[in-house]
């Protein structure tokens, strides 16, 4: 048996004479003990050449099927699916030959059911054959009890199953199978692919122990953020390893393989699904357009650029006043740092002359303005930035983009926004207002989107936490029951393009940010990732700071008439006017605090048209001009200028 084993994975021809022999000597058995069982168990009546012509017939009609469809060239794994099913078609073809041969006379003595039964038995033996063989052959590949990684893999559904067989199969190396966990499975005693399902999740910490298991396996491509916190927590006391599937939009084909598994990271913990998003309304509204994104080189602005140069603008330019941010997104983009390039543009929010400059001399189509001061604790102390940038920058903003005609305008705002208590929150607010405001007078679409925090981004907490567990130092938190919402960069990018696409002028829309995390739970989950340890160290609630935070302020409703992960809200708009002149009349702090809950409004009725360029900003606008049709614009060109919208 194990020579014949070996002959199978032998080189080819020797693998296709085996083959053929093994295919040739059942045909040969199955003839014979059809007739014997037809004539009662014996083979008195039948003539010994009778035996040899059919068996002939049946060998060679089947060789010559086999071989027209690869069955001994090597086209299928031996006692695979496609294998068995071609040796069926062959075998079956035989048993058709050997019946016209006895209707033609050429096997006399031979009753008419033979063929039938003995097709039948030759199927059976040369199909066992092959998978005894491939049984075998998985056992001696089967990585040994002794020495290989014992493994839990949670998730009993396909992907599970994939790979459970790829590492009984050896191609996953030292890896064994040894319990899988599903909280889903209800059938007793189940198993996948030979391995016994154990129970749920709360089952994971005594079947460790049972199976002496090392490494637990999450083979489920968007597994829910609780379980999987659940299963982080019970792995943890358990000395597990965890390795987890990405999301299937990561896959890079479609079904999963250990070569797919990779570490956990924060991001498994707290996402949710994946955002079911509308392409054809995104790339209705950038697809051929001029699109402009304020404070490209941040979090949320270079990720705004990554994804919007996907739905190929006409051109994309990125603005912001931190030269070397300009310089990484470019260099992202591309792959190339040509800052000389006008799709690069240096310049600050503040300086209303520039802006407006930037905006006769380009001409957006859309705007994204993620420009902003961000920092809660810095704006408490410094108003005076917040009013400056976040108001007077969006006021000039905003101006710019009614005068030159922008169709689309979308301010990126957060959840401190909602019944505003910082400095920060105000700030925003009144940016949103402004935004509204912007609405009632100018032609175009004018919105907000406001979420939470983002993981990742610059100076947020997780970045905060890392930084202070490489140094050894206390995790520092305000409080032991502060939440906070969070969201990747990429899928906050992919609702606020998404969120453009189906806001209505004057709106702001909140995005879904799922369930609120307590920062003290996710300073122990990363502490857990990362395999080390640290005090934590409750500071306080700062000036400003909520312990919970809001998405939707006081008389806000959650209304989602379009996208299940996207609320649309009115907003009460305020003029630019209004806000300079409070402005100047109180200090800063004093004056957003009035503008957040300032009845002062306008009626929201538009304007035939944006205002009229002057004739020699026209003729200026087109000589500087420098956009193609193509996003990736050349310096030396130029194209007319178009007519206001």
């Amino acid at each position: 048996m194990h020579d014949l084993v070996m002959a199978f994975s032998a080189p080819w021809r020797r693998k296709t004479a085996l083959l053929a022999a093994v295919d040739g000597f059942s045909w040969l058995l199955a003839i014979l003990l059809a007739s014997w069982l037809r004539y009662e168990f014996t083979l008195d009546q039948v003539f010994g050449g009778a035996l040899v012509r059919a068996t002939a017939v049946a060998v060679l009609a089947s060789w010559v099927t086999g071989w027209a469809s690869r069955l001994y060239s090597g086209g299928y794994a031996v006692g695979s699916l496609d294998d068995v099913l071609n040796l069926a078609k062959s075998t079956i073809l035989g048993g058709f030959a050997l019946l016209i041969a006895l209707l033609l006379g050429l096997t006399p003595s031979i009753p008419r059911s033979v063929p039938v039964i003995a097709t039948l038995l030759a199927l059976s033996m040369s199909a066992s054959a092959r998978l005894l063989a491939r049984a075998y052959r998985g056992r001696r590949l089967r990585p040994r009890q002794s020495s290989a990684r014992r493994v839990i893999v949670y998730g009993s559904g396909p992907q599970g199953e994939q790979l459970i067989r790829s590492m009984l199969s050896g191609a996953a190396g030292d890896l064994l199978p040894v319990a899988v966990l599903d909280d889903d499975t209800e059938t007793p005693n189940a198993r996948v692919a030979g391995v016994p399902v154990r129970g749920g999740t709360g089952q994971l910490e005594a079947v460790s122990r049972e199976t002496r298991a090392q490494l637990l396996i999450v083979a489920m491509v968007n597994p829910d953020p609780a379980a999987m916190r659940s299963l982080v927590s019970a792995a943890a006391n358990t000395s597990l390893d965890v390795k987890v599937l990405p999301p299937l939009s990561e896959l890079l084909r479609p079904w999963a393989d250990f070569s797919d598994l990779r570490d956990l990271n924060l991001t498994d913990l707290l996402g949710r699904a994946p955002v079911d998003t509308d392409v054809q309304s995104i790339a209705g509204y950038l697809a051929g357009q001029r699109v402009l994104i304020t404070g490209a080189g941040g979090s949320i602005g270079s990720e705004l650029c990554r994804q919007v140069d996907k739905f190929k603008p006409a051109a994309l330019m990125m603005l912001d006043r931190d030269e070397s941010a300009l310089h990484a997104v470019r260099l992202s983009l591309y792959g190339k740092a040509d800052l000389d390039s006008p799709n690069v543009i240096l310049a600050d929010i503040r300086d209303a002359d520039r802006i407006r400059e930037v905006f006769l001399r380009y001409q957006p189509d859309v705007v994204f303005h993620a420009a902003a001061l961000k920092h809660l604790a810095m704006l408490e102390r410094y108003p005076e930035e917040a009013w400056k940038t976040n108001v007077l920058g969006t006021i000039t903003l905003l101006e710019a983009a009614c005068e030159s005609g922008v169709s689309k305008f979308i301010n990126v705002s957060t959840d401190k926004a909602a019944n505003p208590s910082s400095m920060l929150g105000r700030s925003k607010r009144i940016g949103e207002r402004l935004v509204a405001g912007t609405a009632a007078r100018c032609g175009g679409t004018f919105l907000s989107v406001r979420f939470g925090n983002v993981l990742g981004s610059r100076g947020s907490v997780l970045t905060t936490f890392a930084e202070q567990l490489s140094s050894g130092a206390p995790l520092t938190v305000t409080h032991p029951d502060v939440t906070r919402f969070f969201m990747t960069v990429p899928e906050a990018v992919e609702l606020v393009i998404q969120a453009a696409a189906i806001g209505r002028s004057g709106e702001a829309l909140v995005l879904d940010m799922g369930e609120p995390v307590r920062i003290a739970e996710l300073a122990e989950m990363l502490m857990a990732l990362s395999g080390r340890q640290s005090p934590i160290v409750y500071t306080g609630l700062g000036r400003g700071e909520k312990l919970h935070e809001e998405l939707f302020g006081s008389g806000e409703l959650d209304r989602r008439p379009v996208h299940p992960a996207i609320s649309h809200i009115r907003v009460s708009g305020i003029d630019t006017a209004t806000v300079r002149t409070v402005g100047s009349q109180l200090d800063v702090a004093r004056a957003m605090t009035e503008l957040v809950d300032s009845e002062v409004s306008i009626p929201r009725v538009r304007e035939p048209q944006p205002v009229e360029l002057r004739p020699a900003e026209r003729s200026d606008s087109r000589e500087q001009a420098h956009l193609t049709s193509n996003h990736h614009f050349d310096p030396g060109s130029s194209t007319p200028q178009r007519g206001h919208r």
